[in-house]
């Protein structure tokens, strides 16, 4: 019978933003050498990555800063696996809790077959995802100023006559309110940020747009009513491939 060390190995690490765990496995389940933590590093990875042999079965969870990992793990001939983070939460509520112990099991899950995996989207819609999430974020942050502003006429009884405060006459209504030091600055530095984050958000609209004036979907998407742009981009990049959906069913329980 063959050397555990020389069949496919499993392989479960416990990702985090500094420092990081890797747990090895046989197909058994026996441990193959000593739990390995190391400073996060691409080139460190790919080292400690290779005492597993060639191309062996890797599992990390598809939590914040992921990429660099899939990515270094691919290129030294991993077949990588990403564990989704809410099929793993039962983690949280075991009794022992440690980061061996989550390498190790994310491993177990994988070897057993049990593992609830996520799509490993390629660097290239995980670059348009970077593009329109970002925007999204940025648009985000400007509501909350405007909501901020609101906020501000709220308190001093101030009732706004017109639905949008920072158009053109909301802007003039602005000027033209006297309001004291205090009120004044907050309003100034909300609308500073706002003018700063919609040019901003103006900037990564055609960068987006640039990006996927060739992608067919992106298009036909935009055919639907109610879709223009914005929204078809949000559909192109998260959807990605498509054919990665079975059937109809399995796509509309992902949106």
């Amino acid at each position: 019978m063959s050397s555990p060390y020389d069949c496919v190995q499993w392989v479960g690490m416990d990702l985090h933003r500094r420092r990081s765990v890797l747990v090895r496995m046989a197909a058994d389940g026996q441990r193959l050498g000593k739990m390995v933590r190391f400073n996060n590093d691409p080139a460190r990875l790919k080292r400690e990555i290779a005492k597993a042999g060639p191309h062996p079965k890797v599992v990390l969870e598809a939590t914040l800063g992921w990429y660099w990992a899939a990515d270094a793990l691919a290129e030294a001939g991993a077949e990588v696996h990403l564990a989704h983070p809410l099929g793993v939460k039962a983690f949280s509520y075991r009794r022992v809790k440690n980061d061996e112990r989550d390498a190790a099991d994310l491993a177990d899950l994988m070897r057993l077959g049990r593992l609830p995996e996520a799509w490993l989207a390629p660097p290239e819609t995980r670059e348009l995802r970077e593009l329109v999430r970002g925007r999204h974020k940025l648009v985000s942050l400007r509501t909350s100023c405007h909501n901020q502003a609101h906020g501000v006429m709220g308190k001093l009884g101030i009732v706004v006559p017109m639905s949008d405060l920072f158009g053109t006459t909301g802007i003039a209504f602005l000027d033209e309110l006297p309001l004291s030091a205090g009120y004044a600055a907050r309003v100034r530095a909300l609308r500073a940020v706002m003018h700063e984050l919609s040019q901003q958000i103006g900037m990564l609209g055609k960068e987006i747009a640039a990006r996927l004036a060739s992608d067919t979907g992106y298009r036909a998407i935009q055919k639907i009513g109610g879709i223009g742009p914005v929204l078809a981009a949000v559909f192109t990049v998260e959807i990605a491939d498509v054919t990665r959906f079975p059937d109809p069913q399995h796509l509309s329980r992902q949106l």
